[in-house]
């Protein structure tokens, strides 16, 4: 590890600590959503006795992506629950989107078509593709730059402002994504090319907040259509526009590295404004000293968020992490207010900043530091969410750093078409966000340090060279894949010698009806396990969970005391060197471990961690098999520590 980054993450830990003692018993990140639940609980500024004040508003997205965030990392459904009863304020039975007008051509409003995403991937419903490709559609229409950058609005004709970077590409490429437009990729990074190129000061690196290619705004410098000056927020939704693009920007696409030597020049820039003594930065991020300047809270958010995702990534060196760490500890000191056990607010938020309209904005150091400083204002709150999401995921330890977790997808290899009628690979993958997914199990590998990989050919001693874990889930039969790829004895050599040499394997039945096990169990049979193919944990009536419940006894090697919800699974038949990790009620075999070689195999004869019951939506609290999964995960990690 970096000793620069290794430091950082230890004094992470050290602030989330030491903050107070409220903060030790919660991380900020929930103390932050907690306030904000009760502040905005079914969506920003609504109140019942004038619900027609309720607007469509970017505002509200930023905070939704944090809440997605602290959802993925906590497995707390009462998160996902906030963010679709906040949709749904909006979007109709049909997919149409209330208070919203496509004619405005408003970049703004296509901003929470992130979150219609985030709610369609979950849960299936095409109501929330129909909203989104609304946007999508405004996106196609919206109106140009003579070189092809989208106007921030129709009514501010000719004009690109940062801010708008973040208000659509981020979109665009997720939507892009879904629907695989591989097209839209260019057009995404000429975006940021041209934004930069039109915006960018040579002398500091910093990006002036807008352009003008017209020249004929009253705030635009007539030689070169720049505004006046560097604004905060907007160099700070530009950080986060790129990082979030990054995302969904496919690997292999010649223009990705365009983004990030962007990124790369822009962590140069605001590094170098960064103040020294707090860490923070200035609302007008150049003139520290100027009559009124300000530390602000949403852009010093937006800066951790964009240079600490950008380091887990390997966007940005190591190295910055140090920026956003000091900027961190900062911002608990300078914004941050306990106001009750559990529930923070966030001071020290610029209400808004523009340029143009009536009353005029004409981009005056004197404008921008005449506008209105609030408390928990959502764009900064929003903001705040993203940034306590990675700086909490950085302090988590990293076992599995510098190791790689191999998923099959060969014997399992489930295909079916999608919205677009593409082809889908799904049931147990790393990215797949619905109930059949594995997307939160892999965030825990990759928050802990592990990078996540897929393997779509046959295990060999080659393709498992690098691999430290190798996950084999559900094996496919005719039922669900025309052409299964069923456990072969070379597959058995091959993975057995892996195994031998100090690999770390994990076999992941299901009950018979629902995997092909008779080819499985060659595999499994070298390590002394046997899948039974019984149905056990079966639940007759949808709510009767304890049907399905496994309780593990204190003094487990893997998992700390809880109830489990394992549900149709295969029990095991052990012999040799396999033993017992878990039984159920009746005394049969729920997991093993075995003992190989210089390796080590866990057995379990259910897929078991995938989303339907891991992400607080289905199943009670009182099951705790999100928590599990990450002690499993840390167990994964000791195994390849210990195999030499």
């Amino acid at each position: 590890m970096n000793k620069i980054f290794k430091y950082s993450v230890l004094a992470v830990s050290s602030s989330i600590l030491s903050f107070n003692a409220a903060a030790q018993t919660q991380p900020l990140s929930k103390q932050m959503a907690a306030t904000v639940m009760e502040i905005w609980k079914d969506s920003l500024n609504l109140d019942p006795a004038n619900p027609k004040r309720v607007k469509w508003a970017y505002d509200q997205g930023v905070i939704l992506e944090g809440i997605d965030g602290l959802w993925k990392r906590t497995g707390d459904g009462e998160y996902f629950k906030y963010m679709q009863k906040s949709m749904d304020f909006f979007v109709t039975k049909d997919g149409d989107i209330q208070r919203y007008k496509q004619s405005d051509y408003n970049i703004d409003n296509v901003k929470n078509g992130r979150s219609l995403l985030t709610l369609y991937k979950v849960t299936g419903n095409k109501k929330y593709f129909k909203a989104a490709t609304i946007l999508w559609d405004q996106l196609k229409e919206h109106p140009r730059t003579k070189e092809g950058g989208f106007w921030h609005k129709k009514i501010y004709p000719w004009q690109m402002w940062l801010d708008g970077l973040y208000m659509g590409q981020p979109f665009y490429a997720e939507y892009a994504a879904l629907i695989k437009d591989e097209k839209a990729f260019d057009d995404i990074a000429n975006q940021f090319v041209w934004m930069e190129k039109n915006s960018r000061d040579a002398k500091t690196g910093l990006l002036y907040h807008g352009w003008d290619e017209s020249k004929a705004e009253a705030w635009a410098d007539k030689t070169t259509g720049k505004s006046p000056n560097f604004w905060g927020r907007a160099m700070g939704w530009y950080g986060m526009a790129m990082v979030d693009v990054l995302e969904n920007f496919p690997e292999n696409h010649p223009r990705r590295k365009e983004i990030i030597d962007i990124l790369n020049r822009f962590a140069v820039a605001i590094q170098k404004v960064q103040d020294q003594k707090t860490g923070l930065w200035y609302d007008v991020l150049d003139k520290p000293t100027g009559k009124g300047n300000y530390l602000e809270a949403s852009a010093s958010s937006m800066f951790v968020y964009t240079i600490a995702k950008a380091v887990r990534n390997g966007w940005l060196p190591a190295s910055y992490f140090a920026v956003a760490d000091k900027a961190y500890k900062g911002m608990q000191k300078e914004f941050v207010q306990q106001d009750a056990p559990g529930k923070i607010s966030l001071k020290g938020t610029v209400a808004v900043s523009g340029l143009g309209g009536k009353p005029y904005r004409d981009g005056s150091y004197e404008y921008y530091i005449s506008e209105r400083v609030i408390t928990n204002d959502p764009k900064g709150v929003g903001a705040f969410l993203l940034a306590l999401n990675e700086m909490e995921i950085a302090a988590m330890p990293k076992p599995g750093k510098g190791k790689t977790v191999m998923l099959d997808s060969y014997f399992n290899n489930e295909v079916k078409k999608d919205q677009s009628n593409n082809d889908l690979s799904w049931h147990y993958k790393w990215d797949e966000r619905p109930n059949a997914g594995f997307s939160f199990w892999g965030d825990q590998f990759r928050n802990s340090g592990f990078k996540t990989n897929t393997l779509y050919q046959a295990p060999t001693a080659t393709n498992l060279k690098n691999a430290s874990v190798y996950i084999i889930v559900d094996p496919d039969f005719e039922k669900e894949n025309p052409n299964p790829k069923f456990v072969s004895a070379t597959d058995v050599k091959q993975v057995s010698t892996w195994v031998k040499a100090g690999g770390v394997l994990v076999l992941m039945g299901n009950d018979a009806p629902n995997a092909e096990l008779t080819n499985f169990n060659k595999l499994a049979n070298v390590f002394g396990v046997h899948f039974k193919g019984d149905s056990k944990g079966t639940v007759p009536v949808a709510t009767n969970f304890e049907t399905a419940k496994v309780v593990v006894p204190a003094g487990n090697q893997i998992f700390k005391p809880k109830d489990l919800f394992i549900k149709e699974y295969s029990s095991l038949k052990l012999s040799g060197a396999a033993k017992s990790m878990l039984k159920d009620k009746d005394g049969d075999d729920v997991m093993s471990v075995t003992k190989y070689g210089k390796g080590t195999v866990f057995v379990i004869g259910d897929p078991w961690l995938y989303n339907e019951y891991v992400d607080g939506r289905r199943i009670p609290a009182s099951y705790q098999n999100y928590e599990a999964g990450q002690e499993l995960v840390n167990w994964l990690a000791k195994q390849v520590a210990s195999k030499k």
